[in-house]
This record gives structure tokens, sequence and C-alpha cells, in this order.
């Protein structure tokens, strides 16, 4: 199946994580997961095995890719990237999924979910360079100025995550963000160090190295 359309909460409670897939508004929400619901979707078991090493890897790997809301395919070319990028693996692969201009918006503060932030690209409201891009796996690079298109400036869904962005002061380092104009440039790459999400990159590539 090419795009999940379940509950979203299902999916953090499969990966026993918080996954921010309402983006902000889940620092707001109840989170069945830091609730009663403590436990994977499904039926209950009475008796719960240990994890194989390969089991550990692969929910890792899933919980990493769900958050980012990205394909198998998609995720995998990431990782071939990242392994022939110099440096770390594992850090290249964070640094490459946070470039995608879906999760650059997202961390702008433009977007309260990286599912929002990936229609606002997609429906042409996005601008990279004063020109419109509509591919939401674009990578940014440093000094390239993100704006919203000026038809799309004045939209309450813009205002609302704006507004949310501003409460929680979400927005990262790597980025400058001119909230009055609707738009921020790219300071420089984010790192490792950036990503503030409980990751265990290691074991994703301990996956995809077997």
């Amino acid at each position: 199946m090419a795009k999940y359309t379940g509950p979203k909460c299902k999916q953090c409670r499969r990966e026993m994580a918080a996954l921010m897939l309402k983006g902000q508004r889940c620092l707001t929400d109840k989170c069945p997961v830091k609730g009663k619901k403590k436990y994977p979707p499904g039926p209950p078991r009475k008796k719960r095995t240990k994890m194989s090493d390969y089991a550990v890897q692969l929910r890792e790997k899933q919980k990493v890719r769900r958050t980012y809301g990205i394909l198998e395919k998609q995720f995998r070319n990431l990782f071939d990237d990242a392994s022939r990028m110099k440096g770390i693996t594992g850090d290249n692969l964070l640094s490459l999924l946070e470039r995608r201009l879906d999760n650059t918006v997202f961390r702008m503060g433009f977007a309260s979910s990286r599912m929002q932030a990936r229609q606002l690209v997609q429906h042409r409201h996005i601008t990279i360079n004063s020109s419109i891009v509509d591919k939401s796996s674009y990578r940014i690079s440093e000094g390239m100025k993100i704006g919203i298109t000026e038809k799309f400036k004045v939209n309450a869904i813009l205002e609302d995550s704006i507004k949310l962005a501003k409460a929680v002061d979400s927005v990262p380092d790597w980025v400058e963000v001119d909230f009055e104009n609707k738009s921020g440039t790219i300071t420089r790459l984010p790192l490792r160090s950036d990503v503030l999400d409980n990751f265990n990159e290691q074991l994703v590539v301990e996956l995809y190295s077997k």
C-alpha cells in the first residue's frame, strides 16, 4: 500500500513512541502512548517474548521512516545517498531527512505537521528563491530562501500554524525565519545535534548493512 490512511495515533502505538504525526499539536493533544494504552495495537497477547535483534532494528527503521512520512523506497534511496557521503552514515541520513522541503516547511513553523507541509508544497504554495517548487522531496541547501506565495500569505491555516510555532518556540537553529514576511533562510545544513527526536540511527544502518 502506497499511503497509510488510518489513525495516526495507531502508528505511534505500533512503535511505542510519539512520532509527532500531528506535528506541534501532539504537544497539546492527549497522546495515547503516554496514556493508558502503553501497548501495540491489535489483540492483547498473554505473553510477550523478547524481540530479536532484527526486530529491534526493523522497529527503529519504521519509527524514523514514519516520523518523516516517507515510503520505503524513498527511505532506502536516502540511505544509499547517505552511505556514499563523507562522515557517519547515520548522521548523514538524518541530515538528508531534515533537508527535505516538506520537513523544512514544517520546521520553519509554516505548517502544523509534516503532512500539512507536504500539502502546501504539492499545492504550489511554497517558493524557493522566489520560484515555486511543488516537489516535497526537494533537497534544500545552505543559503536558500524559503517563502510563501502572495496568494497564500493571508490563509487562516497558515496563520494558525505560525501562532502555534511561536507558542512552542520550535524553530531550529539552522533556519532563520521572518514570520512577519512569512519567509525564511537556510543559514546552514542541519546536523545530528539539531534532531531532537529519540532516534537510534545506528540500528537503521545495521539493518540495511546486512
